[in-house]
């Protein structure tokens, strides 16, 4: 029956915003992106229910590195950094950021990320978008060694608003469990090592949007030669991934050796933020002012709207986007050695007696 009982003609799914041929091809779009990170671990192809995933592919290789395997997962997403994404039409980036999210989070227990889904949501099949977004998780997938083995694109009209669209990924990393880094063998006197943000990262947008747009009344195209580039080049820079220099130096100073004590991302809340949340009772950090740059971004949003420095240091990373807390005597070696894997890093602190949390002062004397 073609006509319904009123006589009128019959609805589909097209008519109710889902376009069946069009999310084909969306499908189609995405799978080149997908298949490039793929390695030999990865046992299925595309488009199946569920992604099948070998630990052991090299079980030599794998049963020396972990003895006692543990699974290691993280879950974020990019908040609303994907607005000035939307105002440039510039989406391929922000897939970085997504996989960025919860890699660099598993990187904190010391594990080795092994694969990501992503999770897409948009008011209408759009091909072009979804292949934007995927190829650049599929970036950030190769920057952390680790397979986008699936995920899920939902066509939601009546949720999202034309031109609004949201994005959440999930990353699985594993680690032996003698080599886990929980931040229980901190002690006082230990090393703070940061290293450098690529600019914002994925946090403070609410604000940083709210200086520019609304405050300051700019374009996502304004010319800033503070900058270097456009305001829309800054705001979109993306997350950095420590995938690389986080697991180089986990195998560098194997566990026997007890160096790497805590790891921390710089996420929400900065440094005051994420930093304690690693500290055992008794521990605080006490970071030195000026012992690492500042980026401009920083400085030209504090300036635009205002900002005292609590508040800055409340809200972004202000240039360290991970942070890694080590024994002393190791300070200077990890310090070349995250260089030598591609990572700006800085001796920005130590550890001390007190109430668990973070300060700002001049550096011990004597210092360890």
């Amino acid at each position: 029956m073609s006509d319904s009982p009123t006589g009128s003609t019959g609805l589909d799914y097209k008519a109710a915003g889902l376009d069946l041929d069009l999310y084909d091809k969306t499908l189609e779009g995405m799978s080149r992106w997908v298949r490039r990170t793929h390695t030999p671990r990865v046992m299925d192809g595309f488009g199946g229910f569920a992604s099948l995933f070998s630990l052991d592919f090299n079980a030599r290789l794998f049963n020396r590195n972990y003895k006692h395997p543990v699974l290691v997962s993280g879950c974020d997403g990019v908040g609303t950094k994907l607005k000035v994404a939307a105002m440039l039409n510039r989406h391929d980036t922000v897939g970085i950021d997504l996989v960025a999210m919860s890699v660099n989070d598993c990187l904190c227990a010391g594990a080795e990320p092994l694969f990501f889904l992503d999770y897409i949501a948009i008011p209408k099949d759009d091909p072009a978008l979804v292949e934007s977004l995927v190829k650049g998780v599929s970036e950030g997938c190769v920057q952390a060694g680790c397979a986008l083995v699936g995920g899920e694109t939902a066509i939601l009209p009546d949720v999202y608003k034309p031109n609004d669209y949201d994005l959440a990924g999930f990353c699985l990393a594993v680690a032996d469990r003698d080599s886990l880094v929980t931040g229980k063998k901190i002690r006082v006197g230990d090393a703070v090592i940061g290293l450098a943000s690529s600019g914002l990262h994925s946090n403070g947008y609410s604000l940083a949007r709210k200086i520019v747009f609304e405050r300051a009344g700019l374009k996502a195209d304004s010319v800033v030669p503070e900058l270097g580039g456009t305001v829309g080049d800054a705001l979109l820079e993306p997350t950095r991934i420590y995938a690389k220099a986080i697991v180089g130096l986990m195998r560098h100073y194997p566990v026997k050796k007890r160096v790497i004590r805590g790891l921390a991302h710089i996420t929400g809340e900065g440094l005051e933020g994420n930093v304690p949340r690693v500290l055992p009772p008794n521990c605080r950090v006490r970071l030195w002012p000026g012992s690492w740059p500042v980026p401009p971004i920083f400085n030209w949003l504090q300036q635009l709207g205002g900002v005292s420095e609590a508040e800055m240091f409340r809200v972004f990373n202000m240039g360290i986007g991970f942070v890694v807390i080590c024994s002393h005597h190791f300070a200077d070696s990890i310090v070349h050695q995250l260089e030598k894997l591609g990572e700006k890093a800085f001796r920005i602190g130590e550890v001390v007696p007190g109430e668990t949390g973070l300060e700002f002062a001049k550096r011990s004397e004597p210092a360890f």
